[in-house]
């Protein structure tokens, strides 16, 4: 019966600790506090496109090889106008970019590269996924040609 009053003030201690522990993690970014990156799904996407939309004024692009392309990468193509704009959705995640360009066009095909930029030196970024509409511009209407599309990542 001696140790009864340590073991009740261990227990009151150790509730009132894990019960800053909760008030701190329910409710993040409260008082100026950090909060925690989390992904950001396509619905949640910024203003634009999500993946597999194509722009009101787009007309979509059905002829499209992906096969260089990771599997869950976006593959939404569609042109705009007289059919020289083409756009794509690309994916940038925390401190990368993405851009795209035309690699190689010819009276078959026209290659597009999508490419994520991300900086050389270390730094803190979030770890959110974007998917951003990209627009290429074709020296010809895109036509019947295929849009081959390649990825990759470099840093600069």
């Amino acid at each position: 019966m001696r140790h009864i009053g340590t073991v009740v003030g261990t227990g009151v201690l150790l509730l009132v600790i894990s019960a800053c522990g909760s008030a701190q993690n329910a409710s993040p970014g409260a008082g100026g506090g950090p909060t925690l990156p989390t992904a950001t799904s396509p619905s949640e996407a910024p203003p634009g496109i999500a993946p597999g939309e194509v722009p009101p004024d787009g007309t979509p692009v059905t002829k499209i090889d992906t096969n260089a392309l990771t599997p869950d990468y976006p593959r939404t193509v569609w042109t705009q106008g007289d059919g020289r704009t083409v756009g794509v959705v690309g994916q940038e995640g925390g401190c990368g970019k993405a851009s795209a360009s035309v690699l190689e066009q010819n009276a078959s095909a026209v290659k597009i590269e999508l490419l994520e930029t991300t900086p050389l030196t270390k730094q803190m970024c979030t770890m959110d996924i974007r998917f951003p509409p990209l627009t290429v511009q074709l020296s010809e209407p895109l036509g019947e040609r295929t849009v081959v599309l390649t990825s990759r990542q470099e840093q600069k």
